[in-house]
């Protein structure tokens, strides 16, 4: 749970974001003349809805509404004191995910250091056994296979650095291909360097691909690939691919992106973007220490081949 004082520094974040975002909106607004509607503000700002849902994802809280009427309404009432029924909250949600969107990608997301890592993770939507009577998410989730096994839902793909934190993130149904992302330009933008992967990543045609644009995509080794040299460095990288899976456990156990209660997709966006903000705030993230030593060893060895041939 976030301390008074970090909550007050997300919400000037926010707030600071929020008042530029509605400016440049009113910029490209199109005026209707013809009908006078009324522009009446909400009583709660898009801040304060973002912080709220920012910080469900941040204590370990497991039902929305409890959280809501139980906490920030007793709890939180000087801090947040136009507060709206939990009804109406509900409905203002659907009203932040376009700058809670933008607010992650400009705002909330790391640098690239030259060392990235890139998994996905399934999301489901409900148990296997309920997939047939579904209506929640028809026509929009679809049935996937990863280690764990067959399931309903959507994955989430991840592109992480050596300190945890998030480089760019894609949400695609659950039959997708985990290489598919990579294809795409937007998502590897500003990514440099080395990229780790699993064995799902492997493909001649995409390694070839992500060179071009100075990207090395480095992954394990299958038994019946020839000529497959890899160096120590990228060895002990491939180790430290738990780095990522930690990431993706701690969206689950702690920011609780994934769970089956959902009645509507701008909910389940809705959830899936303030865990992804909420992990953004956390102190201590997965991370690992990366020391390059100059040993000098490629300099002896072109001054013992000079003194050779000469």
């Amino acid at each position: 749970m976030f301390s008074e004082s970090k909550i007050t520094e997300i919400y000037c974040m926010a707030d600071d974001f929020c008042k530029e975002f509605s400016f440049q909106q009113e910029k490209y607004m199109i005026e209707d003349k013809k009908t006078g509607h009324r522009n009446k503000p909400n009583r709660m700002s898009d801040a304060e809805i973002m912080v709220i849902l920012i910080l469900f994802h941040s204590g370990g809280f497991r039902c929305f509404k409890h959280y809501y009427k139980e906490y920030v309404c007793k709890h939180l009432e000087h801090l947040f004191p136009h507060r709206v029924s939990y009804n109406r909250f509900v409905e203002l949600e659907k009203e932040v995910l376009l700058p809670l969107t933008i607010f992650i990608k400009k705002v909330l997301l790391g640098t690239c250091t030259g060392i990235s890592f890139v998994d996905s993770t399934p999301l489901h939507v409900c148990r296997n056994q309920r997939i047939l009577i579904h209506k929640t998410f028809e026509g929009l989730a679809e049935r996937g296979k990863c280690s764990m096994g067959w399931f309903f839902g959507f994955k989430l793909h991840l592109i992480i650095n050596d300190k945890g934190e998030i480089l760019n993130f894609m949400f695609t149904p659950g039959n997708v291909d985990d290489r598919e992302p990579l294809k795409q330009g937007k998502f590897l933008k500003n990514i440099k360097g080395k990229l780790c992967a699993d064995k799902g990543y492997i493909g001649q045609a995409l390694f070839e691909n992500l060179f071009l644009n100075g990207i090395q995509l480095v992954t394990k080794v299958k038994n019946n690939m020839r000529n497959s040299l890899m160096s120590i460095a990228d060895r002990i990288l491939l180790r430290k691919r738990a780095l990522i899976e930690t990431a993706n456990d701690e969206l689950k156990n702690i920011a609780q992106i994934e769970h089956s209660r959902h009645r509507s997709f701008s909910n389940f966006i809705a959830n899936s973007l303030s865990a992804i903000a909420a992990y953004c705030f956390f102190e201590k993230k997965p991370a690992i220490e990366v020391n390059f030593i100059n040993d000098g060893q490629l300099t002896i060895f072109c001054f013992y081949v000079e003194l050779t041939l000469g």
